[in-house]
């Protein structure tokens, strides 16, 4: 019983029988263990909040209790803390903006170390390099010879605009003065001013780039941008559905040309396998075969544009030759199949060595005739597409020419 009370932490020395053990001494007694944050004499500090209050801890450290609840502090502090520094002395000094030219002196608070410095906001003062000349270098080197009849008093005024706007030609435009001189294009400003730049880089000798103004292709750029902007909700429609039919038709036109080019190598193929035929005879392929076994699929292969399983190591079976690949695809597989079913033919005749070169060989010759058959199809419902097409047409045409005739008669008969 000794262990017991060890274990359950019970004193000896209790008042209790030693033969029962009551629910105090197992539980625990809660006597002396309460305390509160009011028997601690702690006031709440003006300005807390009672939540924040809640969350301190006055038990452990009793110190932070005494410095919340002086009378002097408290929780919110009256004045700022300054330090013990000078205070920077600022002044109303003058000063002059070097983006302006007519010498207007103005005021700001700067700082008493800092007024001999320049104006920080003059490095945002970026202005674009005109090009000007002299009268001398305009009779020399600018006349205009591009037959646009720029004359050296629309040139001057031009120029004049392009220092005053610093190359914003949009303004430049707007302030142009039309009644003085000939109505010009934006493009055609544009392409005068980098024309006579271009003209003194090269006659000074500078060494800078030449810019190329293409105005003609400007103009057709801001024309395209202009139509692409003014298009109504039924032509973005009508365009996205013409989209949709090139994506179609370009999907069609590739596997036309693969096919193509798949027929034009089966034909090729078949072509080189007759001559051989006539030239060789079936007596000189059987020896060959006869000679070198395994090498005839080999050979077949590399003239063949359908590539039947070839010999592998080990135990092999001959039908195993006679399988078409999987690259044709299921559907003309099938086709073969029928064809062959057409004519009475077995799908899976003996498997010997000549019956399984000529079955591959005349299923080579059925796969060309199916891809033929195909290609006329579809070329004949290309030819009856187009010459509805053309029909279409050519009643709209009858239709407008007869409206057109139709149109003098009547003025003819109302005079």
């Amino acid at each position: 019983m000794a262990d017991v009370r060890d274990i359950l932490e019970i004193n000896s020395s209790t008042p209790t029988d030693a033969s029962t053990v009551s629910k105090e001494a197992i539980v625990g007694s809660n006597k002396g263990k309460k305390s509160s944050k009011s028997q601690l004499g702690v006031k709440r500090p003006e300005g807390m909040n009672r939540e924040v209050f809640a969350l301190l801890n006055f038990e452990k450290s009793p110190q932070d209790v005494d410095d919340i609840s002086k009378p002097s502090g408290g929780y919110k502090q009256v004045k700022a803390k300054l330090g013990r520094s000078r205070v920077r002395r600022w002044c109303w000094a003058p000063f002059a903006n070097p983006a302006r030219t007519d010498g207007a002196c103005l005021y700001h608070w700067r700082r008493t170390t800092d007024v001999d410095k320049p104006y920080p906001f003059s490095k945002f003062n970026i202005q674009a390099k005109v090009f000007t000349y002299t009268p001398e270098e305009y009779e020399q080197y600018l006349h205009d010879d591009t037959g646009s009849n720029w004359t050296k008093e629309e040139t001057d005024h031009l120029i004049s605009l392009c220092k005053t706007f610093h190359l914003q030609f949009v303004v430049i435009y707007d302030r142009y003065d039309a009644d003085r001189f000939p109505n010009r294009s934006m493009e055609d400003l544009i392409e005068r001013y980098y024309d006579i730049r271009n003209r003194l880089i090269k006659a000074r000798s500078l060494d800078e780039d030449t810019f190329v103004f293409d105005a003609a292709h400007e103009a057709s750029r801001k024309s395209q941008l202009q139509k692409l902007y003014n298009r109504t909700p039924k032509e973005v429609k009508e365009e996205e559905m013409l989209m949709v039919e090139l994506k179609a038709i370009e999907a069609q036109r590739k596997e036309r040309v693969k096919g193509q080019e798949g027929l034009a190598r089966l034909m090729i193929t078949s072509d080189k396998k007759e001559t051989k035929h006539t030239i060789s005879g079936r007596k000189s392929l059987k020896k060959k075969s006869q000679k070198k076994k395994g090498d005839h699929s080999q050979n077949s292969a590399d003239t063949t544009i359908i590539k039947f399983p070839e010999k592998s190591s080990g135990v092999w079976l001959r039908s195993s030759r006679m399988k078409l690949p999987m690259s044709i695809g299921q559907k003309k597989t099938k086709a073969v199949e029928q064809f062959l079913a057409d004519f009475d033919l077995p799908p899976a005749p003996m498997p010997t060595e000549e019956i399984c070169q000529a079955f591959n060989e005349l299923r080579e010759k059925i796969l060309l005739l199916l891809n033929l058959r195909q290609l006329a199809d579809n070329y004949e419902y290309e030819s009856q597409t187009l010459k509805h097409k053309l029909e279409a047409m050519n009643r709209g045409r009858d239709s407008l020419q007869l409206k057109s005739d139709a149109i003098p008669t009547a003025t003819t008969a109302e005079m």
